[in-house]
């Protein structure tokens, strides 16, 4: 099996080609740094090599909510230089979308970007397309906040003058898409005499879609595919890859084109803890001028034809934090400025206790992409609360409201303990509800092991004072940290994260050292 090439939270994928060598860029949303990037030179076997938007001046995030942040970046290459587009969103309920979008560059893939360039804010999923003349022009999807609209107003293009770094010229509307509707995530090329458009459509749920339409002239009139779309499974509610949309093409040295687009794989229950993923399919260019599923139909393919090589991942882990830096799995959210709540010392992770658990602004939460369907999750903390505002321990993580969190903490009664904290789906009802009987009182002083075994719909959570010997302590609906379940269902972006936090409600920064965290694939 090829696809998912890159599993678990990974949408959006913008691909480009230099020479030999494949990069792919896939949106982050709330989590920091800003923009994965991944390098392959066999399209199926891809190694992390940048995450670019990693400092203030490019990215700061705090106060975002939910599923806001980094929105669909489009990677692109031109004369010796990458350049890398992207949607900051701050604002996602009701009618408004606050959306600046922004251009930086580097003349390596993972060098120090530069400074951005604001482009304008008109809607979101922008991209930058690089025509033979040398001219350059920007695309974005228009978002109509007016209450008669339907919000995804078409297509825009406008021409980008790299020298004067701003945009130039009139903004014009030029693709307002097929019937589908909810038309976004455009890619322009050039190819035979055409201006292809590729766009997203169908929301980014069931009935997600690749469309593409052609024009002789870059400013329309664009000529709809008389297939509607290259690959879509909102007609085929039992495939195995489902939301398959929103993507990019590339062609190889020798001729042949791919597509990269968004899938998911959901639960028996329709809920999706790996999130949107990322896939990849081989096209073929018609006699007619169009491009098509080299597999025939629109369904994407788990081995798509063309594509030879052998999968060779391992996304399990052992860490044991012996290194200087934080290892590249992990990521935080929102704010540029980790040194705040986290440093390793002495082969430890340290967490300083910051703001509540879900907060928008600066949480103390280091965690990893769920990679797998079933796998275990293991840490061990030292930590010794004085108050119940206090907690730290091992969370398995969605959104600020949708968590399972098994932590240590203390009370004024039982002293030092351990217990389960979760949210369902609506952070307006009391996130903590009773797991078990009797919370666990444990020996002050005592180090404690902490572990999360997911099997596909269940999260069981389980202690051990030496390692060896395991306790458990609650078994749970793990099917809520996904992307449909709770508040806003089918309006969440990301994907299922598990990892280590630590919460200090008095302000006084108590802190929590770990020792390792290990992330293993189960085989069941």
């Amino acid at each position: 099996m090829v696809n998912p090439i890159l599993p678990g939270f990974h949408p959006d994928p913008s691909i480009v080609r230099v020479g030999e060598d494949y990069y792919v860029a896939v949106s982050t949303f709330e989590w920091y740094p800003g923009v994965q990037i991944y390098h392959s030179t066999d399209l199926v076997n891809w190694q992390l090599v940048a995450r670019p938007l990693n400092r203030a001046a490019l990215l700061d995030m705090r106060g975002a909510p939910d599923s806001c942040g980094v929105w669909a970046p489009c990677l692109s290459y031109d004369n010796g230089k990458f350049y890398l587009i992207y949607t900051d969103v701050k604002r996602f309920d009701g009618n408004f979308k606050d959306t600046p979008n922004y251009l930086t560059c580097c003349d390596t893939i993972d060098g120090e970007w530069s400074e951005p360039v604001y482009l304008n804010s008109s809607g979101f999923d922008p991209s930058l397309f690089h025509d033979d003349d040398g001219k350059k022009w920007l695309l974005n999807m228009i978002w109509d906040h007016r209450p008669d609209r339907t919000f995804f107003g078409g297509i825009v293009l406008q021409q980008y003058d790299e020298q004067a770094k701003a945009l130039v010229g009139e903004r014009k509307l030029i693709f307002k898409g097929s019937e589908l509707g909810f038309t976004e995530g455009p890619h322009l090329y050039r190819h035979n005499g055409y201006y292809y458009l590729l766009t997203a459509e169908g929301g980014t749920g069931y009935n997600h879609a690749c469309t593409m339409a052609r024009s002789k002239s870059i400013f329309g009139p664009y000529e709809l595919d008389p297939n509607d779309h290259i690959v879509t499974s909102k007609d085929a509610a039992h495939h195995p890859l489902q939301r398959n949309g929103h993507g990019d093409i590339v062609q190889d040295e020798q001729g042949n084109w791919y597509l990269v687009h968004l899938t998911s794989r959901p639960l028996a229950n329709g809920r999706s803890p790996l999130g949107r993923e990322s896939a990849i399919e081989a096209i073929r260019y018609t006699d007619d001028g169009w491009f098509r599923l080299a597999s025939e139909g629109q369904l994407a393919q788990l081995t798509p034809p063309g594509l030879t090589s052998s999968p060779a991942r391992d996304y399990s882990h052992y860490e044991d934090f012996s290194g200087s830096q934080l290892p590249q799995a992990f990521q935080w959210l929102r704010t540029p400025y980790p040194e705040n709540f986290y440093r390793i010392a002495d082969s430890k992770l340290i967490l300083k206790g910051k703001q509540s658990l879900g907060n928008s602004f600066e949480q103390a939460l280091i965690a990893r992409r769920q990679q797998h369907f079933n796998f275990t999750a293991q840490t061990c903390v030292s930590f010794y609360p004085d108050s119940f505002q206090q907690q730290a321990g091992l969370v398995c993580y969605y959104n600020s409201h949708k968590f399972h969190y098994l932590y240590l903490s203390f009370d004024e009664q039982l002293g030092f303990h351990l217990d389960v904290m979760s949210c369902l789906g609506d952070q307006s009802l009391s996130a903590h509800f009773p797991i078990f009987d009797d919370r666990i009182a444990i020996e002050r002083g005592a180090k404690i092991h902490l572990k999360a075994v997911v099997a596909g719909m269940q999260l069981e959570f389980a202690y051990s004072l030496d390692g060896n010997t395991w306790h458990s302590v609650a078994k749970l609906d793990y099917s809520i940290i996904s992307d449909e379940a709770g508040k806003g269902e089918g309006a969440n972006f990301t994907g299922a994260f598990v990892g280590m936090c630590c919460q200090d409600l008095t302000g006084r920064d108590f802190e929590a050292e770990f020792d390792y965290f290990s992330y293993q694939e189960d085989h069941a």
